[in-house]
């Protein structure tokens, strides 16, 4: 039996404002659009993903105590060099960091990862130079 592959179609560009959504449910929003999932045409060894710009990175919020109490964690491989920075300077320093990087825990953990995850476009304010593509809104998770 022959498997049939379906020609691949342009992606599409979808924007997202970050301004008071909280982290974990943007990220998993973004996370099913740049893995590809929504699309029926789904294939876990293919690259069918669409683009998401997210605006506002340095606006995302967290639920209860966590923006105090949650740390990036990152060891080099030698001993005394664990890292924590804590929320509030990640958010500071790099937001768009934290967007990237809890989008990037929910991709799976293969060769594809770091190819979808250039799909995902962060900045930290209002503006972003992907007009060409005229990006839509991204659909509300429940439609």
């Amino acid at each position: 039996m022959k498997t049939s592959i379906p020609p691949p179609e342009a992606p599409h560009w979808y924007v997202v404002d970050a301004t008071g959504e909280h982290l974990g449910r943007l990220a998993t929003r973004i996370a099913h659009i740049v893995n590809g999932k929504h699309k029926v045409t789904f294939s876990p060894h293919q690259i069918m993903s669409d683009h998401v710009i997210v605006l506002n990175a340095s606006k995302v919020v967290l639920h209860g105590k966590k923006a105090e109490q949650k740390e990036y964690i990152h060891h080099r491989g030698y001993f005394g060099n664990l890292r924590r920075i804590p929320f509030a300077r990640m958010i500071e320093e790099s937001p768009e960091k934290v967007l990237e990087t809890a989008v990037r825990g929910m991709l799976p953990r293969n060769k594809l990862r770091d190819l979808k995850m250039k799909h995902l476009h962060v900045f930290e304010g209002t503006e972003h130079p992907h007009d060409a593509q005229k990006p839509e809104p991204l659909p509300s998770p429940l439609t």
